[in-house]
């Protein structure tokens, strides 16, 4: 997909029905996950079930040109031949999943000697939350059930992982806490997070592991240092409950999304906002039950910082610009829940309420090397140190995202 162009459906997945199945209830596909390598895809396909799918799918679906990069191809290569789709019955209702990154070799070696029944193969793991509180921590290329962790009294509703491959894992849940869990020491929980008063949706680590945003049923989000495990601020300024944040590939920018049909962008050093983008109905509404159609589900970055895409409960995938106002594309989509890109770009994956799941062509852009830089620069500068150097005022303005 070229810049302007809409977002084309690729592919779309849906679930078998068995017929010991209720399909009127708890068939969601809550969450989406690409492996951070972009081998795999996790989908929660309903119905305690979760699918592992090799990526790319097969080839007649795969736009031109596009390719993922497995780390993983080497390994399979030698004597265990093509990685296999794999389902996982994960007993209850799943919520929210996370892969890991793939892990440093210190990381790997802990994990073996922890673990030393489980073959060492990649260490590429996945995580899912599910609806009794528990989270199951699953080996991606066998299946392998590795652990259980319990201690969330309710729904875990979202997963994430440091991006260092340090193998922390940071839980949301239902209960109004987020939980800090080391996959290296048997999964011990080594902090609780509390201050939310309604149940926490969302949580997102920043890139360069020095932020936890959190985003709960309540018109403020939290970020929460990942070094302290303490409050930094309240980020106020929705009108409704936030349900989804994530953070830029620098670390440089906080987007949060909520019911109240807008996703504000925020400088998440200075608690700052940048900007608010509006969804508006392409049609207008017939009545008064209409009025909450824009509600957002999700909101995600690209891969390379230039684009956000935004699921609403208007039936669109919208795709934004990072200096636009407006929407540059659209996609129909119906009962839309969840979105994510895909690691290297050019794809995104949507979740539905009917359990299935949608692939879209996404913009595919080569960076200018002003972006290239300030994203290079931003991945060790706060905005204070930013602001901090001898340049010129505009220069500082580009680099702090002050240009919109």
């Amino acid at each position: 997909m070229e810049a302007g162009e809409e977002p084309l459906l690729l592919a779309e997945l849906k679930p078998g029905r068995p017929h010991q199945f209720d399909w009127k209830s708890s068939c969601e596909t809550w969450s989406v996950a690409f492996s951070p390598d972009g081998s795999w895809f996790a989908w929660s396909q309903g119905h305690c079930i979760v699918k592992l799918i090799p990526w790319p799918l097969e080839e007649q679906f795969i736009p031109k040109g596009f390719e993922a990069k497995s780390r993983s191809s080497k390994n399979d290569t030698k004597g265990r031949g093509s990685p296999k789709e794999k389902t996982l019955d994960c007993g209850q209702i799943v919520w929210g999943l996370a892969f890991s990154p793939w892990p440093s070799p210190p990381s790997r070696k802990l994990w073996a000697r922890h673990h030393p029944q489980v073959p060492d193969i990649s260490c590429l793991i996945l995580a899912t939350g599910l609806n009794d509180g528990q989270i199951k921590i699953w080996e991606v290329q066998t299946g392998l059930l590795l652990l259980n962790l319990s201690g969330h009294q309710d729904v875990v509703r979202d997963l994430s992982f440091t991006p260092s491959g340090s193998l922390i894992l940071v839980s949301a849940s239902r209960d109004k806490t987020l939980r800090i869990w080391d996959l290296n020491k048997h999964g011990k929980q080594i902090q609780v997070l509390s201050g939310h008063l309604q149940w926490v949706y969302c949580c997102s680590i920043s890139p360069d592991c020095s932020m936890l945003c959190s985003a709960a049923g309540e018109k403020s989000v939290f970020l929460w240092s990942m070094r302290s495990y303490t409050l930094i601020r309240k980020l106020e300024g929705h009108q409704s409950s936030v349900v989804s944040c994530d953070f830029s590939p620098d670390s440089a920018l906080l987007v949060t999304a909520s019911y109240d049909t807008n996703v504000i962008m925020w400088d998440p050093y200075t608690g700052e906002r940048l900007r608010s983008l509006h969804h508006t109905q392409l049609e207008p509404a017939m009545d008064d039950s209409d009025v909450h159609m824009s509600s957002l589900r999700s909101v995600c970055f690209s891969p390379e910082g230039l684009y956000l895409a935004t699921v609403a409960d208007d039936r669109l995938l919208r795709i934004w610009a990072l200096e636009l106002k407006a929407p540059v594309a659209f996609a129909p989509m119906t009962n839309g829940l969840c979105c994510t890109f895909f690691p290297h770009g050019g794809v995104i994956a949507t979740g539905t309420r009917d359990g299935h799941v949608q692939f879209w062509t996404a913009p595919r852009v080569l960076s200018s090397l002003k972006h290239l830089c300030r994203k290079a620069l931003r991945s060790f500068l706060t905005t204070y140190q930013v602001l901090a150097l001898p340049i010129p005022k505009k220069m500082k303005e580009f680099l702090t995202y002050r240009t919109f």
